[in-house]
This record gives structure tokens, sequence and C-alpha cells, in this order.
């Protein structure tokens, strides 16, 4: 039986060991975002064997993600069918990557069904074309970091002594947003206060870009496997030409030059997002499933 429970920072270990042998590539094999956005699903955690599974209950319907680790596969996900038909729902699983489709389909043929979700597909990059910017298919992106370099704007990675004057202006961004605050903005800040309270714990690494003294810019990323880098958060004042190219070249070059990836998440279906994302000429789209079983 699946014992679920609200994700703690105690269970880091447990999990990061069950994500290490996976080595999945999504965004959501991080102990970190799924430390820091556990409220924004009402997701709970749970082990069978060496798996870790992570399943979201905001809904009113448990939906799983694909679990991590390694055993007996068809043991994990029969238990967790069971535990979703036990309350009146089809086992739903999201977030799944190819290599867990192929199994899916070679353990339970014909018992589900499968389809590619493009708004939760990850930004797969070549750190090296996101450090050097190199050819033609770059060439507006050096120009913009040409801009930004013009702007007096200095460049460091993060360290204690910049985690209040980050907090303040991620905070300000987020909460720039229009309308009243709702359940994901509130995520959000629940989200940001996780990552800078257990900052050196979840093994971040962040920049931070000032101008005159004054914070324009921040990010937060970590190794998530041993060739990719995953950047959890990028946030910029627009009002600095270039800052965007500016936040995002300095950080690849201060953190990712050891890897040959970087994940830089979903675009979430939102237009401008994707076209920004799409403008820095991923190597490739991180397919992602959503599987129901019959």
């Amino acid at each position: 039986m699946l014992d679920f429970h609200v994700l703690e920072l105690a269970d880091r270990s447990r999990v990061n060991a069950a994500l290490d042998k996976s080595r999945f590539m999504g965004c959501e094999y991080s102990f970190a975002n799924n430390l820091a956005w556990r409220r924004l699903s009402d997701t709970q955690a749970a082990f069978f064997g060496d798996f870790y599974i992570s399943c979201g209950f905001g809904s009113g319907k448990p939906v799983f993600a694909y679990p991590s680790g390694e055993g007996d596969v068809r043991a994990v996900i029969s238990e967790m069918r069971s535990f979703a038909e036990n309350r009146n729902s089809p086992l739903v699983i999201v977030a799944a990557e190819q290599s867990a489709l192929d199994t899916l389909e070679e353990l339970f043929p014909g018992q589900f069904t499968a389809f590619s979700d493009r708004d939760s597909a990850n930004y797969i990059y070549n750190s090296a074309d996101l450090i050097s910017l190199p050819g033609r298919k770059f060439h507006a992106k050096r120009n913009h970091l040409a801009r930004f370099k013009e702007t007096g704007c200095t460049f460091s990675l993060i360290t204690e002594n910049d985690f209040d004057d980050a907090i303040v202006f991620l905070t300000e961004t987020y909460n720039g947003k229009a309308g009243a605050p709702d359940k994901s903005m509130i995520a959000e800040q629940f989200a940001l206060n996780t990552f800078f309270n257990h900052f050196s714990e979840l093994r971040l690494q962040g920049g931070i870009i000032r101008q005159n003294g004054i914070v324009k810019a921040v990010t937060i990323g970590e190794p998530l496997t041993p060739d990719t880098y995953c950047v959890h958060i990028e946030k910029a004042d627009v009002s600095v030409p270039g800052i965007y190219a500016g936040i995002n070249n300095c950080f690849a070059s201060a953190a990712a030059t050891d890897f040959i990836y970087i994940n830089r998440e979903e675009d979430l279906g939102l237009e401008g997002l994707r076209k920004a994302k799409l403008s820095y000429n991923p190597a490739f789209l991180l397919d992602k499933y959503v599987i129901t079983f019959k």
C-alpha cells in the first residue's frame, strides 16, 4: 500500500537516490523543484521499494508522475493503479518521457492511452550554444548581449549576502501580475521562500545582475543529471536593454560549462514564453506524455 506524505527536506537523500538511478532529464525530476512547488498541485510523496513516487491531489483525483528509481516496474505501476482505482479514478501519469512510455507499452500493451503534452515539453539546449552563441542563428542574441554589456550592469553568482535583495526582487516581480492573488501566485511565493530558505541544502546555484547597486535580474538553477543543468527561475527587469540575454549567457557561462545540456523547462503554452524559448534554438524538445490507463 502506498503511504503518501507531504514531501520534506528530510526525504532528500532517499529521493535523490531514486532520481540518480533514473536520470530523467525532465524538470519534474528535481528534488528541489518537487519540494518548492508542492503546494501548486497539493503534491505528496511515497516510496515503493527503491522507487520514489510523486502524486498531485489538487484536482480531487490522484495524478502521478512516472516513478523514478529501480526495481519491478510492473509492480510499482500496478500499485499506483490500485491506489487510483480505489479512489474511483483511472491511473493517470503525467510528465512521462519517451523511455517511460516505451517501458509501459512493453509491460502493459493495450491497457492505456497516451498523448504528447506540448505545453509541458522541456526545452533542452546545448550548453556550448548558450555560452558562445555561435553562428548566424545566434546573431540576434549576440546583438542583445552586446547591448547588455553597454549598460554598466554587473553579474555575480548568488551568495547568502544576496538573498534578501534577490527575494525582494523576485517577490515584486511575481506579485506584479495583474489581478488578485490566486493559488498559483501563493504557490510561487512558497516556492521562492523554499528555494532561499534551503539554498545550500538543496545545492542550488544562482546568478544576480545589478545596475548601480540595484537588482535587475535573478536566476536559480542546479545540476539535474551528470550531463544536464536545469534553470528553474529566471526573472529580469526588461527596462534594461538585453537583460535576458545577459542573465542567460552569464549564468550559463558561470554554472554550466561542465554540462552538455541545459534544461530551461517548459513554456506552459504561453505564446510569448514559447517564442522566447524557441529563439534560443533548442537542441531538442523533451516530449512529455500524459498516460491514462483504461
